[in-house]
């Protein structure tokens, strides 16, 4: 399974890219925000990865501009009538924040503006995810617990801690303030020891 891919960006268009690495192209389809993160062509560029598997065996990678999208992706997956396409078109057609505040009202409106969620499916949203999100459904009741909105990735070795840091199931709480004192000049395993030492230490 392919979780994330760097390498130069050989095309860009309107939902997908070619990403080439160790002289292998790899075709993504990207949300607007994976989009919008990119650099112009001939640049490096870094994608966190979703591999999808279809029934003639062939995969279909899904690109996001951090692991937090990724995620809500994923959840999106566990929808019923959501396939990964749709979810695409759920990520693009609404920033996160505003997602989950249209799941958390119950906003059919909002919802089935997006391109390809229709009114079962919106009801589907704000009802199925209902535990994943921590959404309680209902006029005037609050939710059970908040969802984590996206944190940014942060450029260059610290963001290759992050994600190992990750990865290793490490919530972005428990070492957000570590990662800022790591010293960049240093190689990326050294910093991950480093990190995973400070964390042991709280």
């Amino acid at each position: 399974m392919i979780a994330s891919l760097r390498g130069t960006l050989l095309e860009k268009s309107a939902d997908s890219v070619v990403i080439e690495a160790a002289g292998v192209g790899y075709a993504v389809m990207v949300t607007a925000a994976a989009q919008r993160a990119l650099p112009a062509p001939g640049a490096e560029a870094r994608l966190f990865i979703h591999t999808h598997a279809v029934q003639d065996g062939a995969l279909q990678l899904y690109g996001f501009a951090d692991h937090e999208e990724r995620r809500v992706f994923e959840t999106l997956l566990g929808v019923q009538g959501v396939g990964p396409k749709v979810a695409i078109a759920i990520l693009s057609g609404l920033p996160i924040g505003d997602l989950v505040r249209a799941i958390r009202a119950a906003d059919l409106t909002t919802l089935t503006r997006i391109r390809g969620v229709g009114r079962k499916t919106a009801e589907r949203l704000a009802v199925e995810l209902r535990d994943k999100m921590g959404v309680t459904v209902g006029a005037g009741l609050e939710p059970s617990r908040s969802f984590p909105l996206p944190v940014a990735v942060p450029p260059g070795r610290r963001g290759e801690v992050y994600g190992a840091l990750q990865a290793l199931g490490y919530r972005v709480n428990e070492f957000e303030a570590i990662l800022s004192a790591l010293d960049e000049n240093k190689p990326t395993p050294d910093l991950i020891k480093e990190a995973l030492a400070a964390m042991r230490r709280k």
